[in-house]
């Protein structure tokens, strides 16, 4: 089974379900954000309740429990909508011991995957294999300490971000979301 980060994962899982013949769905993860520059990643937060903090960001930056606290809040009523329109009246994918390959368009600190990875793992599957294009080689291997297998195509270095190794990185929509679901069943 192929599980897509939303938005951005989709597309890139859709290629690989296609590749492999296998079901598709998605698997809602939303970054914390730093609260004065929220595209670096503090840690993350995935359906069931799981959050995960980058405590070495977290410290480094002296970041208030308050503040982070807030920001999940934030992040879960997110988290929430979006499981509403990707999902609507479908349950969950059940994963319990099936091979489940997690993916997203890269990887810059891994925190989002990582907080998916968690996530899944309460859920029972056989194997837990993440997939990505691009990444930082030093989250590509920190990934391996909590996936089974990791597959990263590509670890430039310098990485800078996700988007730099891409030739069109324009935004994935919900709209996109839903009709790549939709087409992939």
């Amino acid at each position: 089974m192929v599980l897509a980060l939303p938005r951005g994962g989709v597309p890139v899982a859709r290629e690989v379900a296609r590749e492999l013949r296998a079901p598709l769905d998605v698997f809602l993860v939303r970054k914390l954000g730093v609260p004065f520059h929220r595209e670096l990643a503090m840690g993350a937060i995935a359906t069931g309740g799981v959050r995960v903090l980058n405590t070495a960001i977290v410290d480094a930056l002296g970041i208030p429990t308050a503040a982070i606290d807030a920001i999940a809040r934030e992040e879960e009523a997110e988290l929430a909508r979006r499981e509403r329109e990707y999902r609507g009246d479908r349950p969950a994918p059940d994963v319990q011991g099936k091979v489940v390959i997690l993916v997203d368009d890269g990887l810059a600190t891994g925190a989002t995957m990582r907080a998916a990875v968690a996530a899944l793992r309460r859920l029972g599957p056989a194997r837990v294999v993440v997939a990505v294009p691009t990444a930082a080689a030093e989250a590509c291997a920190e990934m391996a300490e909590v996936a089974d297998e990791v597959v990263c195509a590509e670890t430039p270095a310098p990485f800078l971000a996700v988007g730099a190794w891409y030739e069109d990185f324009s935004e994935t929509t919900d709209d996109d979301v839903r009709r790549l679901l939709a087409e992939a069943a």
